[in-house]
């Protein structure tokens, strides 16, 4: 699962607007934002990492004034983590991983369980990039690029679901990634803390990962930030497959 899991994070970073292939990486960058998340680079599977190729790759970040990083499956390239290692990239996070395939799933069975719509307007995609930038207490600030990002992703052959409160507003959703490898990703799993405890986060999960099986992908996959949300993951049928690697060069390691 590393190698196809490793696979999917280069065909989704080619995906990105701006894209950096060299020696062995995939760089991929967001123009309208710095923020870490959303530009990184990732190895090619199998990938043997020269000090010349790191060099290359650091070199794609610093002339653009971001901070070299990598997120990627290290079982799936041995080669890559001591060659970072080695020019000071310095480890953010170890995040398991968990997958979901179609006779793992376990769709909520609950008469009351929350009712997950599909954002179509504008208004819809704005209201949800708040909602979970107030979910993630303020990583991400509500903003139209935000709210562009969710679209396209519905628009890319993703999906984008949320839950309204009584009142009509948006109290949680999440997104999911166009299938590559036979794999999508299911991420930015949020509920404004209000609203917690009612069930959204695993009607959300549920639903987009049913989704994605309707259009084709073998399994969904996600990671998880605390025992809590792996229990709503795994009630939904996600199972635990393997780990992510987070690496950054720190600014004072920068050459």
């Amino acid at each position: 699962m590393d190698v196809q899991i490793q696979s999917f994070a280069v065909t989704n970073l080619r995906r990105r607007p701006l894209v950096v292939e060299t020696g062995g990486f995939v760089a991929g960058f967001t123009p309208d934002t710095d923020h870490p998340y959303l530009n990184y680079a990732t190895p090619l599977p199998g990938a043997e990492p020269t000090e010349q190729d790191v060099a290359a790759l650091i070199g794609a970040f610093r002339e653009r004034g971001l901070l070299p990083r990598l997120e990627f499956a290290p079982q799936a390239a041995p080669a890559v983590a001591p060659a970072l290692r080695a020019a000071g990239f310095g480890t953010e996070a170890v995040h398991e991983y968990l997958v979901c395939t179609p006779h793992t799933l376990i769709l909520p069975q609950a008469a009351d369980s929350p009712r997950v719509q599909i954002p179509t307007t504008d208004e819809d995609f704005a209201a949800l990039d708040a909602a979970l930038a107030e979910a993630f207490g303020g990583v991400f600030a509500p903003s139209a690029e935000g709210a562009a990002r969710l679209r396209r992703t519905q628009r890319s052959g993703g999906a984008v679901r949320f839950v309204r409160d009584p009142e009509g507003g948006i109290v949680g959703g999440a997104s999911c990634s166009p299938a590559a490898e036979g794999t999508a990703e299911l991420s930015g799993v949020g509920t404004r803390p209000a609203y917690r405890g009612r069930g959204i986060a695993a009607a959300v999960t549920a639903a987009l990962t049913e989704a994605m099986f309707a259009q084709g992908a073998g399994s969904v996959w996600l990671e998880y930030s605390g025992e809590g949300s792996r229990r709503v993951y795994e009630r939904a049928g996600y199972r635990p497959q393997g780990t992510r690697l987070y690496l950054s060069l720190p600014p004072a390691q920068q050459p």
